[in-house]
């Protein structure tokens, strides 16, 4: 049986990045944008919303802590779609070429279950996937355990029988830990090399 093929989203098929947004709120201003998103809008805190926090509460609860930024604060729940440009497009032909080759592809993503069903319209190629698995839906994001355990059951595969690719280096050492085979994303063309050298022939 041919392994199922595990995809992240975020910066690996969807070009989604905080700055896409904040590069214009902050206009220039590298320094100021950098502090907001290290020590306001953190990722940690994005991770909050991933696992299931609404938006209004968690920005509401941040302006309170920073009200000089209450309109930057705001922006990341009425400007969110602003973070995402498009899909990644070498990532989408990979993703293809495999589908084509009689691979399963699934997804499991760190996403927020009010977001996505905003952006799910806007790119054709998820409803490729066999099971997408949101942290946002399942109340648990990576790299927990749990949320790929939920994944390996719905797909009704064991880790080794699985190859997972992500942008987080800690989501990948999650994944190995469990006993999937995973690669870390660093490009498209890095990828293709990666695949290639587990016996993907695509």
């Amino acid at each position: 049986m041919k392994p199922a093929i595990i995809f992240d989203l975020g910066a690996v098929l969807i070009d989604w990045d905080r700055r896409h947004l904040y590069d214009k709120l902050f206009n220039g201003r590298t320094a100021e944008r950098d502090y907001f998103l290290d020590h306001v809008c953190t990722l940690e805190w994005n991770a909050t919303m991933d696992a299931g926090r609404p938006f209004a509460e968690a920005v509401a609860a941040k302006i309170v802590d920073f009200p000089n930024y209450e309109p930057y604060i705001a922006a990341y729940h009425t400007r969110w779609e602003e973070m995402i440009v498009g899909p990644i497009d070498g990532t989408v032909a990979l993703m293809s070429r495999l589908k084509e080759a009689g691979y399963e592809v699934h997804a499991l993503s760190n996403w927020s279950a009010e977001t996505f069903p905003i952006v799910r319209p806007h790119f054709e190629f998820l409803d490729w996937f066999g099971e997408i698995v949101l942290s946002g839906e399942v109340k648990t994001i990576k790299p927990d355990p749990e949320i790929y355990r939920i994944l390996l059951e719905r797909i009704d595969r064991l880790p080794e029988d699985c190859i997972f690719i992500d942008d987080s280096a800690a989501n990948i050492s999650a994944a190995r830990d469990l006993g999937f085979q995973a690669l870390h994303f660093h490009s498209p063309a890095r990828l293709q090399a990666d695949l290639t050298a587990l016996g993907i022939q695509i």
